[in-house]
């Protein structure tokens, strides 16, 4: 009864329920069928999550929120990346719940965190004019903020700005498979046409095969990475990891 109830609140229900449906939502679904690596528990299910007529089934974790994009990350970080051993200042734009507190506990990392207007966040500013000094930080992460931006190369200049020579950074987008180039029109400001064109009402953008180039156009060397290529399939599935997508690690040249 409760799962079905929970279906049907409007988005974005997970985030604004209450502390104690949070606490409980993990022993509610507790089973086998998934497992979220960020806590390392496992669910008979996971919870469905979207906009309109987009809804995606089983893709949301109950005791963390995390979704398939957040748990892709938090993989590469912690099999892939320094992140979790190497001491540096971290700049965290646009701070998940999933991983905020669990970053600013790390006794090796100095994190700052910032966002135009998230409560998460230790400063609030534009991402076109970041109000800090430059080659400061070691590590950048800025994730889906960047399809939501008027000047995206703008933003990219400023994230390389203050990143420090020899640092790294992922900056997630939405991904769709296949698509080739970018599409935006800042013309079109009717948010039911944004969601139609760039799937979600206050988007701007829907990036590409070339999201890589604008990644390197702002100074950057680019990596992808493909994790279905380093997990195993099964494991891929437990986790409900996005097909397809592709993390782009970015790193600023010394």
């Amino acid at each position: 009864m409760i799962r079905w109830a929970l279906r049907w609140i409007p988005r974005p229900w997970l985030i604004r329920l209450s502390a104690p449906l949070r606490w409980l939502a993990p022993v509610i679904y507790a089973g086998s069928k998934y497992t979220d690596p960020i806590d390392g528990r496992s669910y008979r299910t996971f919870l469905p999550y979207g906009y309109g007529g987009a809804i995606r089934p089983e893709v949301l974790a109950p005791g963390t929120h995390s979704l398939e994009r957040h748990r892709l990350l938090w993989l590469y970080l912690k099999r892939y990346s320094e992140f979790f051993t190497r001491p540096g200042e971290l700049l965290h734009i646009a701070p998940e719940q999933c991983f905020y507190h669990r970053f600013k506990a790390l006794p090796h990392l100095k994190v700052l965190t910032g966002d135009i207007e998230s409560p998460l966040a230790d400063l609030h500013f534009d991402l076109h004019h970041i109000p800090l000094e430059a080659n400061r930080f070691d590590v950048v992460l800025c994730n889906h903020v960047l399809e939501h931006v008027a000047d995206d190369a703008q933003c990219l200049r400023e994230l390389y700005r203050v990143m420090k020579p020899g640092g790294w950074g992922i900056f997630q987008i939405p991904w769709i498979p296949g698509r080739t180039t970018t599409d935006e029109d800042p013309s079109i400001i009717d948010p039911r046409e944004r969601e139609r064109r760039f799937g979600q009402y206050d988007h701007v953008r829907m990036y590409g095969e070339d999201y890589a180039e604008r990644l390197s156009a702002a100074g950057f060397t680019v990596e992808r990475v493909d994790l279905a290529d380093r997990i195993p399939a099964d494991e891929y599935a437990r986790y409900r990891l996005p097909l397809g997508e592709p993390l782009f690690v970015v790193r600023k040249p010394d």
